[in-house]
Order: structure tokens, then C-alpha cells, then sequence
């Protein structure tokens, strides 16, 4: 079967599970799993399951993804920061739909590989900065100082104090919170500078490293 066709028949199946936004299942549409997985995966690109990448990491499962999308409410003008940049699968999914994204990785090499990839989809609207997920975008270019919307692909221990300084008043912010392999998805809202929390189901993901431990 064709990858066109493996694609169209994940995104039947995301649909099928939950996912009704339409801007997400465009998205999924449009991108090529296949050209963010390692070569020798790329037979399993469109089942719904994580794969690993390089630097024996993974790229996330796609309903996962397309879950954190929808609680995020995405919209043609938000400037999101993406902690966890991985192969850039994620990345160029959030780029189909947002005005900017400012992506974080702590593995050079992961981010340069997803830069490469990115640059050669042709994505013209996406930022990376290589560091500590846990501080955000800081020191990076351009010198944003907060996002309208934060998606955070790597469990953290805690909500870090950084993330939540640069979610802009009325953004939403989606993170894996716990300390052991099963974790909560949490949806952070901020509301009158106040930060409010709603769980959003179970989930499993690598553990957000931060050189602040």
C-alpha cells in the first residue's frame, strides 16, 4: 500500500478514536511520517504505535499526538513552543497549522537531524533552540517571551515554574505530569495570571530531563 494511502486510513482511524478537529486531521494529512522515522522503520510509519528514532529516543504514537493537539484549541495565529523536538514529526505537524513554532531539544543531534528534515519539507515558520527543555525559550531567537500555546512531549516530575512564565494570559499548555512511566496528561490553562490544571487521561512518555535537578 502506498504511504498516501497508509496516511489516509491513520487518519480514518484517529477520527474514528476521538479526534474531530479538523485542522488536526488536516495535518495529519499533509505530513509524511515516513520522512521522520529511521529508514528501516518506515514499513511501520503509519501504524498507530511509537517507533524509535535516533539517539535511542521515540517518536511518539500518533493518536497521543493528535490528542495534545486537540486540547490545545490550535488556531492560524498562535506562536506555540514545542519542548522536545525529537525526530520534528510533532514540529512539522504543528507547523502545518500555527503562525510560528519554537521548538526545544537537548539532543544535538536529534534537533539537527529534525532541522534537516524540516528545512527540506520547505517549513519556513519554524525555530529551534538546542538546551534545557525545562527553561523554555530562553536565549533563543526570536526573543519571544511568551506563547500563546506549550505542548510538552516528555514527562515531567512537576509543572516547571519557566513553562508556566511563558504560557501568555488565556493560553493553554498540554504536559505529561509523574514521576514513574505511567503519567497524567494535565492541560494547564492560565487565567488572570492564575495557573488552573485538568487532567486529561492517562499517558506514558521519556522523562522531561532538566539540568535544574
Amino acid at each position: 500500500m502506498r504511504f498516501e494511502d497508509q496516511r489516509a486510513k491513520l487518519v480514518k482511524e484517529l477520527a474514528k478514536s476521538g479526534i474531530r478537529d479538523e485542522k488536526v486531521l488536516r495535518a495529519f494529512t499533509l505530513t509524511p511520517r515516513e520522512d521522520f522515522v529511521l529508514p528501516e522503520y518506515q514499513s511501520y510509519a503509519y501504524q498507530n504505535r511509537p517507533l524509535p528514532i535516533a539517539m535511542e529516543q521515540t517518536i511518539s504514537q500518533p493518536l497521543m499526538i493528535a490528542i495534545m493537539m486537540q486540547l490545545l484549541e490550535l488556531n492560524s495565529d498562535d506562536i506555540i513552543l514545542e519542548i522536545g523536538t525529537g525526530s520534528g514529526y510533532q514540529t512539522a505537524l504543528l507547523a502545518t497549522i500555527v503562525k510560528e513554532v519554537c521548538t526545544v531539544e537537548r539532543i544535538e543531534p536529534l534537533s539537527l537531524g529534525a532541522q534537516k528534515a524540516i528545512k527540506n519539507k520547505g517549513y519556513k515558520n519554524v525555530h529551534f533552540r538546542i538546551g534545557d527543555g525545562a527553561q523554555g525559550w530562553e536565549k533563543a531567537y526570536p526573543p519571544y517571551k511568551e506563547f500563546s500555546k506549550i505542548i510538552v512531549s516528555a514527562g515531567a516530575a512537576s509543572i516547571p515554574q519557566r513553562l508556566e512564565e511563558q504560557l501568555a494570559e488565556g493560553g493553554l499548555m498540554v504536559i505529561p505530569v509523574g514521576i514513574t512511566k505511567l503519567q497524567e496528561l494535565n492541560k494547564i490553562s492560565k487565567r488572570n495570571g492564575e495557573i488552573i490544571r485538568e487532567h486529561s487521561g492517562a499517558c506514558s512518555f521519556v522523562p522531561l530531563i532538566t539540568d535544574q535537578d
